[in-house]
């Protein structure tokens, strides 16, 4: 693994693993990771596994978890996910051979990547230097505090971007129009599709009164756009969704660690705002970047988070009271051509997986309903990227 030097991001992917066909990698930062390439050599393979199992005392998905790259069907067989205790399909070797524990030629390296909780790589060994690799997991920091110093992840809040009797319009706005089950996007065989599951509990209504709708886009060109354009020298010309999302903690409304542009039909996505409308009235429910410690952040009512759509977030769940917050995305010229571009690769309709909410059937038949007239409009709607009034 010569070629994972310390410092440098260690690469995602995406792969099976036992309660998931598609694992993306990208979302476990927050912790140390243990990236596991056991020997091919059965009696080689086992006496490392036993290592590890001496030393599973140490490992919780909490801090440090374990991912084990299996290349024998057998063993994958019979691979179970714990706490702590990951595991990877790798049959054809194409994982091996990304993290360098097999080479271009076939020649296996076997070894271990140990990755810090921003997904950097913290250091390397060869398989046979096991034991050593755990005394030194023992040795390290708390996860949160692996770089020695606070770190703060790299977001602007910017407060006063809605009137607080905006704020409460949007409010009644949601109750007028009643919320349904919000889904996830996610790429599958090439084509970007929504679903319902239990990766998210969020209930999201569409802004569909005009009047609410110009004047929150009016606040946000007058008080936030020329804000990220200092900040970040990005100029903001298009803006998508108009949506009030409720997170209430009857349901433990929450949205787990994702980011915001993995797919083809989100690839266009640049900046995620996230605005609160009454902050004051719960708890839980705070942005949290895992890739920069355990540290939350809330905006004041009527204030904005801004980030890049790049960076692992996730909504920790709210335990008292509901948020609402309005959650538009933002991107340029150059975003608009390739959403467009992508278009015909986005399903608009989501497919209901387990533990979706009993009333997702509801949502589907609506966004089916939806796409139907997207599809037969010449032109998208305003809410899928229109431009910035000047």
């Amino acid at each position: 693994m010569t070629h994972l030097r310390t410092g440098e991001q260690a690469p995602w992917f995406f792969a099976p693993s036992p309660t998931n066909p598609n694992f993306n990698f990208s979302t476990v930062a927050g912790r140390y990771l243990l990236m596991g390439f056991p020997p091919l050599d059965r009696a080689e393979r086992t006496a490392v596994f036993d290592t590890v199992g001496r030393n599973m005392d140490l490992l919780s998905d909490a801090n440090i978890a374990c991912f084990l790259v299996i290349r024998d069907p057998e063993d994958y067989a019979k691979a179970r996910n714990r706490d702590g205790m990951r595991f990877f399909a790798d049959f054809e070797g194409k994982l091996a051979q990304l993290y360098g524990a097999r080479t271009a030629d076939g020649a296996e390296q076997p070894g271990w990547v140990v990755i810090d909780p921003s997904q950097r790589v913290l250091f390397t060994a060869p398989a046979s230097q096991t034991a050593q690799v755990f005394e030194q997991l023992r040795a390290l920091p708390p996860a949160d505090g692996h770089a020695g110093v606070p770190m703060h992840a790299p977001v602007m809040i910017v407060p006063r971007v809605l009137d607080p009797d905006l704020c409460r319009r949007l409010i009644a706005h949601y109750h007028d129009q009643g919320g349904r089950p919000s889904g996830v996007m996610r790429e599958e065989n090439g084509r970007t599709v929504g679903v319902l599951d239990d990766f998210k509990r969020r209930r999201d209504a569409n802004i569909e009164d005009e009047g609410l709708r110009t004047e929150m886009r009016l606040s946000i060109v007058k008080r936030l756009i020329p804000e990220i354009r200092k900040a970040y020298r990005f100029q903001v010309t298009r803006i998508e969704r108009y949506i009030v999302a409720c997170y209430d903690a009857d349901e433990g409304g929450y949205f787990r660690p994702h980011r915001d542009n993995r797919t083809s039909g989100t690839e266009h996505r640049q900046f995620a705002c996230s605005i609160n409308l009454n902050a004051e009235a719960f708890e839980g429910g705070d942005l949290r970047f895992p890739e920069y410690g355990m540290r939350t952040y809330r905006p004041p009512t009527g204030g904005a988070v801004i980030f890049s759509c790049s960076l692992l977030h996730e909504a920790t769940p709210v335990t008292r009271g509901t948020r609402y917050a309005t959650l538009p995305f933002f991107f340029d010229e150059a975003g608009e051509a390739l959403r467009l571009k992508n278009l015909h690769l986005t399903d608009f309709a989501p497919r209901i997986a387990d533990g979706a909410p009993a009333d997702a059937a509801a949502t589907r038949e609506a966004a089916l309903e939806a796409q139907a007239r997207r599809e037969a409009a010449e032109a998208p709607p305003a809410q899928e990227g229109a431009p910035f009034e000047a």
